[in-house]
């Protein structure tokens, strides 16, 4: 063991000497209040948070005036139970519309109150919040808390209609995550990226085995059809929900690749994305067979400013011989690739070379209530961060898919629309277009199904990473 803890402080000194930005991502310095406070802009506040085993601490920083501390008397395992709560309504493998729970905005705003409120005078006159959210708050959108006392006022006419009126964070403050208060130096040094880089380049719905390509072939599968065509005539909470599939493999005594559910809805929102930002589907959009290892990593993916992988995110033990995080991508014999395995491991991201302001990662279930999405996405995210993107979009629970593509195409249709929209605003304006927008509608009658404002449907998604910066992604 001695030897051991010699070589490793070897190779560690090494490393920092021979990849200094590699050291400092995989083990982050410890920040000043002072330098912290320097690198926010007019508007941002920081928050941090760390709980420990019989209580929280709470820090915010503004960028002008002074910091507020906070010790709450919450503990780790009741902060657990109270994310778990209030999860349950947000990841509840729902069949139907009606077996979506209701969410607990009693509750949400009693977490709010004992974390967020006693320092308000350090955040409240900010527009844009940073947050580094510690241990099980990092599973919970901090936008969702309501900032008053609240209930659910009686539904009338449209399912979920009773919280369009609910205080959210969200309606005054944007929010961004970060993975550690060093992250924030370290993004503020990324340099603006080149004015000459394309729109939006994309990989989604992979075929995971060829029974999957076969049917994606043939039509058989009718996935496509939307949820009013299918089941009209129906009271609406007995409607069909359609939320993306998340990988089970935990089930199975032995797991490959071929065993993934295949998330063909991607395809969808990709190419709404694609259609807001004016790229060329036929040369930036890379669906079904194409969607492959070899095709992500021979694609010069520092020409693009959005880069979007709408596809399972896994961790170590998910597939057999998985040591590291992973983006599963089309079989090989699926994708005519003998050259790859069909995942794009951490450490085959850390050698990608990118110029992005957005890579999105929309059907990784980042925030999944027992920690291992936010394993995956903490190890995928550190990778493309360092490979050069200035922020992540990513999904918290398995999304809605109407709702999911309303949102990712007005976020950046609103982006490319205006130049001075930081990335962090433009998500802020999506959702809330989600949650005072018609919600589903029926193609036919022209009647609105459902609406959207119950968080499931407009909170699926956090920003990780720097939440301004350079602005403009369209063509």
């Amino acid at each position: 063991i001695s030897e051991l803890r010699v070589a490793r402080k070897i190779l560690r000194a090494t490393i920092a000497k021979r990849f200094p930005k590699y050291a400092k991502l995989t083990n982050p310095s410890l920040v000043t209040v002072a330098a912290a406070k320097s690198n926010l802009r007019a508007g941002e506040a920081l928050i941090a948070t760390y709980v420990g085993t019989d209580r929280t601490y709470v820090w915010a920083i503004p960028h002008a005036g002074e910091v507020e501390f906070s010790t709450v008397d919450l503990g780790r395992e009741v902060i657990d139970d109270t994310v778990a709560l209030l999860r349950s309504a947000l990841n509840p493998n729902a069949g139907t519309l009606g077996d979506i729970p209701e969410f607990d905005v009693a509750e949400a705003y009693s977490l709010y109150e004992k974390l967020l409120k006693p320092v308000e005078a350090g955040w409240k006159g900010a527009k844009n919040l940073l947050v580094v959210a510690h241990g099980p708050l990092g599973y919970l959108p901090l936008s969702l808390l309501p900032t008053q006392p609240t209930s659910l006022a009686i539904e009338k006419d449209v399912l979920f209609e009773n919280y369009q009126d609910v205080p959210w964070l969200m309606r005054t403050h944007a929010v961004t995550m970060l993975p550690s208060v060093a992250s924030l130096l370290a993004l503020r040094k990324l340099p603006v990226g080149k004015a000459t880089r394309k729109a939006f380049v994309g990989f989604g719905d992979p075929w995971f085995n060829k029974k999957q390509a076969a049917e994606a072939k043939s039509d058989t599968s009718k996935t496509a059809i939307t949820a009013a065509l299918e089941i009209r005539g129906f009271k609406t909470r007995g409607l069909p929900v359609r939320l993306r599939a998340a990988p089970t493999t935990s089930e199975f005594d032995s797991a490959e690749l071929g065993r993934l559910p295949r998330l063909p809805d991607t395809a969808d929102e990709l190419r709404a994305v694609a259609l807001a930002l004016k790229a060329d589907l036929s040369k930036d959009l890379f669906l079904g067979a194409r969607a492959s290892e070899g095709l992500v990593k021979t694609t010069k993916l520092s020409d693009y400013r959005v880069i979007s992988f709408a596809t399972h995110g896994l961790i170590p033990g998910d597939l057999n011989g998985l040591n590291q995080p992973a983006l599963a991508l089309s079989a090989p014999d699926v994708a005519n690739d003998p050259d790859n395995d069909g995942l794009l491991t951490m450490g085959e991201i850390l050698g990608l070379k990118l110029d992005a302001d957005w890579v999105v990662l929309s059907a990784c279930n980042t925030g999944s209530a027992d920690g291992a999405g936010a394993e995956a996405v903490s190890g995928l995210g550190r990778a493309f961060f360092y490979a050069g993107t200035r922020a992540l979009l990513v999904s918290n629970w398995p999304v809605e898919t109407t709702s999911a593509r309303a949102l990712t195409s007005e976020l950046f249709k609103r982006q490319a629309a205006n130049d001075n929209l930081s990335r962090a605003e433009a998500l802020r304006q999506s959702m809330f277009s989600l949650i005072e927008g018609p919600g589903f509608v029926d193609p036919e009658s022209g009647k609105t199904i459902f609406s959207y404002a119950h968080p499931i449907f407009w909170a699926p998604f956090s920003l990780i990473g720097d939440g301004g910066g350079s602005k403009k992604v369209s063509g």
